[in-house]
Parts: C-alpha cells; structure tokens; sequence
C-alpha cells in the first residue's frame, strides 16, 4: 500500500494539473482550487504528504520518476499550446531559482532577498555574450551561472559581518541597487533593454517549431525538455547536499552559529559556499530565462521580483524541496489563470505569506526532522 501511495498521488495531481491548465472559467478555476485546497488538508490530516519528505524510501524513488513523467505528459498534452507551454517552463525555471535559494535560506540560513537581481545577472551574461562572443550557448548556461556566483561571492562578504535582519537589508539594498545600474547603463541597453539570441544545440535551433509526422509541436517544447532536465539536476543536486555532510554542517550554522563555531565548524566558509552554489542555480536559470524570451529589460529584476521568490519558500516550505515544486506552480499559475487578481499579485502573495506564517509556519509542506543515523525499515 505505501508503495502504491506515491503512484497514486502523482497520478491524481497529474490530472488535477492538466484540468486546471485547461480550463478558463473563472468559476471553473476558483473550484478546482477550492477542491485541491481540500485535498492537500485531508492528505495532511491522513499524513500522506509527510511522504514527500520523509528522507530515503517511502517510494521517493518512484515519487521522482512519476514527477518527470508527468511533467512530459503535461507538455505532450498541450504539444501546440505555446502559452501553456511558455507557463510549464517559467515553473521549472522558477523551480531552479528556488532551489538555489533554499541552499541559503533553508539549510544555511541565509537570508537572500536579492534572487531577480542574480537571476537577472544570468539573464544579462547570456545576452552580452551571445551578441559580442563566438561561444555556444550551452557554454554561455553556464557561465551565466558562474557570474551570478561570482557577483554572490562579493556580496557575502559584508553579509558574513552582519546578522538577521541587517544581513537581509543587504541583499535588499543589493536588489535596489541592481536595476538603478541596468537602468543607468547605456551598454547593457538602459531602460530600453536587450535583445538575446535564442537556444541552439547541436544545430537544433530551440526557437523554431518541429514537425514529426504530421504532428507539429510549439518551439516551447525545446525549452520545456531544457529546463526540465536542468531541473532533475539541480533536484538530484540539492538533496545530495542536503542530505550529506554538507547538509548537516548548514543546518548546524543555521541553528547556533554559536554552538557550531564552538565545535570547530567554520561558520564564513559554510555561508560562503551556501551562498556561492544557490546563487549559481539561480544564474543558470536565468540565462536559459534570457534565451527562451528573446529579450530582457531592468523592470524583469525588479525588487518586488525577489519578494515573489521568497514567498514561494514560505509557501511551500522553508528546506522542503518538493515544497519548492508546490509553491512555485501556484505562485506562477494562479495569476495567469485568474486574469481579475493579475494586477494585484503582490497583494495576494504578501497576504498568503502572512496567512502562513500565522496558521501553517512551516508552509504546505513543512520539512521532516533530520535524522542523522539510517533509519532502517523493519520487514
């Protein structure tokens, strides 16, 4: 019965999601919601979702394969769709993005309101050097990433001489600061923005559309592949880091820096690294962003697009990354379905935030107690 619980739960929110992405009766919409919101509290009354993040087994195996499975199923669906397309691979990119932030906020603690700014600095690298560069695109995903990590290694350092809220203020001035430099610098387009070249690989052009048969497919599809396979990485990734003894030395800085410094854990070098590789997942997230838009202008990074990222990791769980996956498909979608609440997005978001930090503090799906010995199943 355990075994079956993860099949069956992906397989009713593979069905869930597909009927909400169809539908576009607000009536419709608003009672889907009212019909999942029922669901997810009878799963968590019954203690189904702790499944989800209950460490090694309990079907997580299973739970990953029917993940991916069901993320092709979604774009085989709506393989002409070229919205709903556009929308899967903003949530898997968004899903990257959290990631990288939740190696800071939620293993080491570190508060990092500046996620559009780093992810804006991949957006940027991919656009400077796909216009004056020779290099391949899939070079340039990568050093996108290698940018925002270096632009993270500096600003860590006087995060490292501050605590709690004046270390948050940093990453918040750090926001601020960003899109007043992309505005003011004439190079990197103003005001006016950049056009950027779109995805190749291997002579594959990512921005036209394919034919197999008498099957067309939107140019979406390339992306939505792209981004999903980027997506399992940084996945597999992030819960190897969690769940090694680099994991366990974030959470113990994250606890006591106090009680760690005294038994010899390097409290600068654990926050750097934390902070390093989070804001490297960001930057590659954002130059795949880059490439699948075409263009990029300072008002896509602005603040209020990190104040978003950080309600995601409230909404679905500070150090629970399935809770990631949850957050940011509502976070992503729930705007573009109810097209009546678009312009009030951030009202709606900082009200949720507030809901849950009152009633459900540990979000959606709130990350198990870490046990530091395996625990073995008995038969």
């Amino acid at each position: 019965m355990k075994r079956m619980l993860p099949f069956g739960m992906t397989v009713l929110v593979l069905v869930y999601t597909i009927l909400f992405l169809s539908v576009e009766s607000e009536w419709e919409i608003l009672g889907l919601l009212l019909a999942g919101g029922l669901a997810v509290f009878g799963a968590s009354r019954l203690g189904w979702t702790a499944t989800q993040s209950a460490g090694p087994g309990a079907g997580e195996n299973l739970t990953n394969l029917m993940a991916v499975a069901g993320v092709v199923a979604i774009a085989l669906y709506f393989h002409d769709d070229h919205f709903t397309l556009l929308m899967v691979t903003k949530v898997l990119l968004y899903v990257i993005v959290c990631l990288g932030l939740n190696i800071q906020f939620g293993y080491a603690g570190i508060p990092n309101f500046s996620g559009a700014a780093f992810f804006g600095t991949g957006s940027y690298t991919a656009a400077v050097l796909l216009m004056h560069t020779p290099l391949p695109p899939v070079v340039v995903l990568f050093l996108g990433g290698c940018m925002a990590a270096l632009i993270g290694s500096l600003l860590i350092l006087p995060i490292l001489r501050t605590t709690g809220h004046y270390a948050a203020l940093i990453t918040i001035a750090f926001a601020i600061l960003f899109k007043t430099f992309l505005e003011v610098n004439d190079v990197l387009g103003g005001p006016q923005g950049l056009n950027v070249k779109g995805m190749s690989l291997l002579g594959w052009n990512f921005n036209e559309n394919f034919q197999i048969g008498s099957l067309e497919g939107s140019f979406y599809l390339s992306y939505v592949a792209l981004a999903l396979v980027l997506a399992v990485l940084a996945f597999a990734f992030t819960r190897r880091i969690e769940r090694s003894w680099i994991g366990l030395n974030l959470d113990a800085v994250r606890l006591d820096e106090t009680a760690s410094a005294c038994f010899g854990i390097n409290i600068a070098l654990w926050k750097i690294i934390a902070f390093t590789l989070g804001n490297f997942l960001i930057g590659i997230a954002g130059s795949l962003s880059a490439m699948m838009t075409g263009f990029i202008a300072p008002n896509n990074f602005t603040f209020s697009e990190s104040l978003i990222l950080v309600s995601i990791i409230l909404l679905g769980g500070i150090g629970n990354i399935w809770g990631l996956v949850v957050g940011s498909a509502f976070v992503l979608l729930l705007p573009e379905k109810l097209q009546a609440i678009q312009e009030y997005r951030s009202l709606l978001f900082s009200i949720t935030v507030i809901l849950i930090l009152l009633f459900r503090p540990g979000g959606l799906l709130p990350r198990s107690i870490r046990f530091y010995f395996p625990v073995r199943s008995s038969r």
